[in-house]
């Protein structure tokens, strides 16, 4: 059960750490954006990350990339981090949180 709580503790300072990186276009954090699509963390703490931008053509996609790479690695625990970029399914409004939604005046 420790390791359970572990792991959990792991994936949470992962979305803590997530929360903190934010799209610098719109002033909201990527997390409740909707743009992190699956964390997945192993039992040697090798962290996978499937994210998305808003559009394909984000003009700072490489720095949001690398500005999450960096502090998830950086995260105490994490053995290694792979990042993986996808625009399947596109991102819209819908996946917005409702703190994003509120944020941005939409509730």
């Amino acid at each position: 059960m420790e390791n359970e709580n572990e792991f959990l503790q792991l994936e949470d300072e992962i979305i803590k750490t997530l929360k903190n990186i934010y799209d610098p276009e719109i002033p909201v954090n990527i997390y409740d954006l909707g743009l992190i699509y699956e964390i997945d963390v192993d039992d040697d703490n090798n962290v996978k990350v499937r994210m998305t931008l808003t559009t394909p053509n984000c003009p700072l996609a490489d720095s949001i990339i690398a500005e999450v790479q960096q502090k998830v690695e950086a995260i105490e625990g994490v053995n290694s981090m792979n990042l993986k970029l996808t625009f399947d399914p596109p991102w819209d409004e819908n996946m917005l949180t409702n703190e994003a939604k509120l944020e941005l005046g939409l509730l």
